[in-house]
């Protein structure tokens, strides 16, 4: 079954109508209240044999075997997650012609970084990860998976949502989301309020403290950027969710403002499949007109 690999896991709220419930006297409310949650983190802390120093005395385990029994626990754990990993990655290499010669120096460090992975979501982007890089040897290198280590679900939605707003270049390597466009100042037109368009990417779920949170993941740059100036009748070749996009332009001297993705993060876009923003291309297009001839082929 085909999974959606942007997809965020939910995790549920524990209600809050006990809290709201009237009952005589707060004292027992709080007792059980702590009782639950004492319960909750006495699990977690089984599940990676760290329980003992909530136990009485008389049931502690030695501390050489709660360091041994600490350790096997983690080692489950990794094998475990590297396990569906792997089943994972078999399903995405289904009809897929893979290298021949794999380099194994990569896998190994692949593994390593990735066998700490539990999250679901994360599971399927690390398998695609893998799929991609044994069909296309050099694909993702050594950096851009240490990054994405550091990577959490949060992270990755919030690469999805830049990913969902960017145009690439015709080679696909050269990610940008474009914020706008200017038309150089001269005597006929310094006063005019259309020599300058702006895309408030915030009114798409990107505001700038997100651009800072891309940027220190080494996704995109914080700093934004602008192409040469173009001349009149000049074009730009993007494509927008896999679709060409031709901009032509109507005026000279116009230049176009962009957030660009860095070498890592447009290898780890390659994990996101393409998911337009409708409304965001509505407004890039009604922005651009005042510049450029805007043509989307089908």
């Amino acid at each position: 079954m085909k999974t959606d690999k942007t997809s965020v896991i939910v995790i549920d709220e524990p209600s809050d109508s006990e809290s709201t419930e009237l009952i005589e006297g707060s004292e027992p409310k709080k007792k059980t209240s702590e009782s639950a949650s004492h319960k909750q983190f006495f699990k977690m802390t089984q599940q990676f044999g760290l329980e003992a120093p909530l136990l009485p005395k008389e049931k502690q385990m030695p501390i050489e075997d709660r360091s041994v029994k600490r350790y096997r626990l983690a080692s489950l754990r990794k094998q475990e997650n590297i396990e569906a990993v792997m089943e994972k990655t078999f399903t995405f290499c289904a009809n897929k012609s893979l290298d021949k010669r794999p380099d194994l120096d990569w896998f190994n460090h692949y593994i390593n970084l990735a066998e700490n992975i539990s999250n679901n979501t994360m599971q399927d982007l690390w398998a695609k990860i893998l799929a991609g890089e044994l069909t296309r040897p050099g694909s993702y290198s050594l950096k851009a998976l240490k990054v994405f280590r550091d990577m959490g679900i949060v992270d990755a939605k919030l690469l999805a949502k830049a990913c969902s707003l960017s145009v690439k270049d015709q080679s696909k390597k050269n990610i940008r989301i474009i914020s706008g466009a200017y038309q150089q100042p001269g005597l006929l037109n310094f006063f005019s309020k259309d020599r300058q368009q702006r895309i408030n990417l915030s009114h798409f779920g990107l505001n700038y403290g997100d651009i800072l949170s891309l940027a220190d993941n080494n996704l995109i740059y914080k700093q934004e950027s602008e192409s040469s100036m173009m001349a009149n009748a000049e074009a730009l070749n993007f494509y927008y969710n896999g679709l060409p996009l031709k901009l032509s332009c109507k005026k000279p001297n116009i230049a176009i403002q962009f957030y660009k993705f860095t070498p890592i993060g447009a290898e780890l876009a390659s994990l996101i499949s393409d998911k337009p923003n409708e409304d965001f291309f509505k407004a890039l297009k009604q922005q651009l007109r005042s510049f450029f001839d805007v043509v989307q082929s089908e």
